[in-house]
């Protein structure tokens, strides 16, 4: 579904109020990435890009999520868990049960306060076909890459296409927001607008497959072109066991 501006604007915001604490800044070996817990009737998920995953270090700890205040500290080292990402090449993404997450938490006196994605928000298979050539409202909720280092939370509002049995977002965006969650709406058969997780953002396609993007200047200009969105209903269908 393709919203006025005013539209959009109203639906970001919500979406920062409803799931802004599902989004988990993830630091790398290269350019940062955004992750986002998924919970789903058979566990709770942390999801991220295949290629976010592959070089992920440490979880940023953003104090929003977590609590009592200052007791979690800045960041989770990944190496600290026992086990790591389930990652699907194939698709281009990942996903880690979080129950290793919140045992990591408890042993060290905190607890996490997220807002996981319900599974009951992704996109089906038959969203997917109502949306026809498009082009369609895509709403990204991310962690971009402020000029300090930050991690602010930030929504892109863009276009995004059918392109097979991908979704297509055809604008370059900024570093830190591979593995973003990426949402939309449709209306349902009452004309009530709901809220739909279309997928998981992926690189650009020119960026170079091992990386997470080419943001070597200092700016926060994204470089490349348009980015794949692996669509959640496939990403559902190979969940690991949590």
């Amino acid at each position: 579904m393709l919203l006025e501006p005013d539209a959009e604007d109203e639906v970001a915001y919500e979406l920062c109020q409803l799931l802004g604490r599902a989004i988990l800044p993830v630091d790398t070996a290269g350019d940062p990435g955004t992750a986002f817990f998924l919970g789903h009737p058979a566990g709770e998920f942390l999801l991220t890009a295949d290629v976010v995953a592959g070089r992920a270090q440490r979880l940023g700890l953003r104090p929003s999520v977590t609590e009592p205040a200052g007791v979690a500290g800045a960041s989770l080292p990944l190496a600290d868990l026992p086990a790591g990402w389930s990652r699907d090449a194939r698709l281009g993404v990942a996903a880690l049960p979080t129950g290793e997450l919140h045992g990591y938490a408890a042993g060290r006196g905190w607890r996490w306060r997220v807002q996981p994605v319900p599974a009951a928000v992704a996109v089906t298979a038959d969203d997917l076909d109502a949306l026809g050539a498009g082009p369609v409202t895509a709403i990204v909720l991310a962690l971009g890459v402020g000029d300090d280092g930050s991690r602010p939370l930030e929504v892109a509002v863009e276009r995004a296409v059918r392109d097979g049995d991908r979704l297509r977002i055809a604008a370059a965006l900024p570093a830190g927001y591979v593995g973003a969650p990426v949402f939309g709406v449709r209306p349902d058969a009452a004309g009530e607008v709901g809220l739909r997780c279309l997928g998981v953002l992926l690189p650009a396609d020119d960026a170079p497959s091992d990386e997470v993007s080419s943001n070597d200047a200092p700016s926060r200009d994204a470089s490349g072109g348009g980015h794949p969105v692996v669509t959640l209903d496939r990403v559902l269908a190979v969940l690991p066991a949590s």
